[in-house]
């Protein structure tokens, strides 16, 4: 299943180009338009946003396989103990 292309609202556009203007001004002592930032956010959630994405997917997997490892754990400690041995 191919991903389908990420979209954000206009508020979470505006301020991600607020930031890009801004990391442009602090970091580099240069301005950048609002056009070109927001080329720049949609060049960066095309071409690498999915690498965050990834992470994000294994980051969660990681923690849903934790939560069910401890959730195995709770479940095996409300055994009552009977003769049969599994």
């Amino acid at each position: 299943m191919a991903m389908k292309p990420v979209t954000f609202s206009r508020e979470e556009t505006r301020a991600m180009v607020a930031e890009i203007q801004e990391y442009f001004s602090d970091e580099m002592d240069q301005t950048i338009g609002a056009m070109p930032a927001e080329m720049l956010m949609r060049f960066f959630a095309d071409r690498i946003g999915g690498y965050f994405y990834n992470r994000g997917l294994y980051d969660a997997q990681t923690a849903i396989a934790a939560r069910v490892e401890t959730l195995t754990d709770d479940l095996l400690a409300l055994e009552q103990p009977t003769r049969h041995l599994r």
